[in-house]
């Protein structure tokens, strides 16, 4: 669905790109000197980096497990991000074989890897599109040749949205998004936060801001913005490392102090 030759794709490495960052935290080796220089500063902002990058990781997987046991079959993951098993299809289809997964990211390096995304049950379909998070139109039309959008879906936004100021429209966005879902869909997402530490977070957003890069941490209130007019699911809003640890992996963190980041899953009506 790419249309393009991975081989041929260009990929910038003089400035640090979140999704090879996320990879670098995650220990992956699929980033580059200047996504590792710059995820190392970060960790002397806070130590904690690679178990926030973590915890965000196993909250996906209890969310995608919660949402199959619920009856979606069918998933729409905007900023993939660079392919750790397990993946998302992988636990979607282990939970339901017939479920139908579309990946999308604009990071040329992940497209690289596509054919680890793409790698799906029999029963079900894989398919990545490599589109930038703000053309929602484009998104929706790629996708929705393996998505039956008159039919519930469930559409991820993990670990995106502080990447999206309010002036490149991220809460636009979003209600574009969701207006193509039919009732009985889920927005799924989480996002870091300043809110416990405003001074840190104010450090980060300046080091992201002077490498051309956008972090917008956003408040508790500010997220919730994010589901208006949608219906959450129990617990609402919550830590990321809060939501639903009955499902799966909850990842230990040294200390008292919670990581910075709020999730939540909401139905559409």
């Amino acid at each position: 669905m790419t249309g393009q030759d991975p081989t041929a794709v260009h990929i910038d490495t003089s400035k640090p790109h979140p999704a090879r960052m996320y990879d670098w935290f995650l220990g992956g080796k699929d980033n580059y000197p200047v996504d590792e220089e710059m995820a190392r500063q970060l960790l002397q902002l806070d130590a904690r980096g690679r178990d926030m990058a973590r915890v965000n990781r196993a909250c996906m997987h209890r969310a995608i497990r919660w949402l199959g046991a619920n009856g979606i079959r069918q998933y729409l993951d905007i900023g993939t991000g660079i392919p750790t098993e397990p993946n998302l299809h992988q636990i979607a289809q282990e939970v339901a074989p017939e479920s139908r997964v579309v990946y999308c990211d604009n990071d040329p390096i992940v497209l690289a890897h596509a054919e680890a995304l793409l790698r799906s049950t029999p029963e079900g379909a894989t398919e990545y599109i490599q589109a930038d998070a703000r053309d929602p139109e484009a998104i929706l039309e790629a996708a929705g040749k393996v998505l039956d959008f008159s039919k519930p879906i469930a559409l991820s936004l993990l670990a995106l949205l502080h990447f999206v100021s309010d002036e490149d429209g991220a809460y636009e966005l979003v209600d574009r998004l969701v207006q193509q879902l039919a009732p009985g869909s889920y927005l799924v997402l989480s996002h870091t936060t300043g809110d416990f530490d405003p001074a840190k977070a104010e450090q980060a957003r300046a080091m992201y801001t002077a490498r051309g890069l956008t972090l917008a941490l956003r408040t508790r209130e500010e997220f919730a913005r994010f589901f208006d007019g949608l219906d959450l699911v129990e617990p609402g809003v919550s830590l990321t490392a809060d939501w639903h640890p009955e499902l799966g992996e909850v990842i230990e963190v040294p200390g008292d102090e919670p990581i910075p980041g709020y999730a939540g899953v909401a139905r559409v009506r």
